[in-house]
């Protein structure tokens, strides 16, 4: 019985398990910061303070985020936020198929991570255009530029993370 359990313990994909907790925590985090803060509750705002110092340390723009909770915002822009949808979108769609599927890009090898690269460019390029005037912050328009970068990181790396062991 103990060799069953550990030999269970050993097929299992650890960075597969890992990237779905940081995935988890990306996708959850943000939304449910301005409510934790809000909240008041014994250790909730210690939480969303925790979530607001990630957040800080990871978007150019935090303090652009969506108020969900006035005066409490989300812990990161929209820009960001649409990159994390994009790696959700990606890891479900990668469980749909499978490995199967022209789309996951690094079965391409160098070719994939060129184009993945390419796409990969919207999101600095949207800020760059932001930063030198050519538009305002939108959240119309950061938002699909953040998408299109995450689908390309996940078209990429999705594969990578969680390929299925065979013994």
């Amino acid at each position: 019985m103990q060799m069953v359990v550990l030999s269970r313990l050993l097929q299992v994909n650890w960075v597969s398990l890992f990237a779905d907790f940081l995935l988890a925590g990306m996708v959850f985090g943000p939304p449910i910061a301005p409510f934790l803060a809000a909240s008041g509750v014994f250790l909730l705002p210690g939480i969303a303070d925790m979530i607001y110092f990630m957040g800080d340390h990871v978007c150019p723009q935090p303090t652009l985020g969506l108020e969900l909770s006035p005066p409490f915002i989300m812990a990161v822009c929209m820009r960001c936020y649409g990159t994390v949808t994009g790696l959700l979108i990606t890891r479900i769609l990668y469980e749909v198929t499978g490995r199967k599927g022209i789309f996951w890009l690094c079965q391409y090898g160098w070719d994939g991570v060129a184009f993945a690269s390419v796409l990969m460019m919207a999101y600095p390029l949207e800020l760059a255009a932001q930063v030198f005037g050519l538009w305002d912050f939108n959240n119309y328009i950061v938002t699909p530029f953040g998408l299109i970068t995450g689908l390309a990181w996940g078209l990429f790396t999705m594969p990578i993370l969680h390929f299925r062991k065979t013994l």
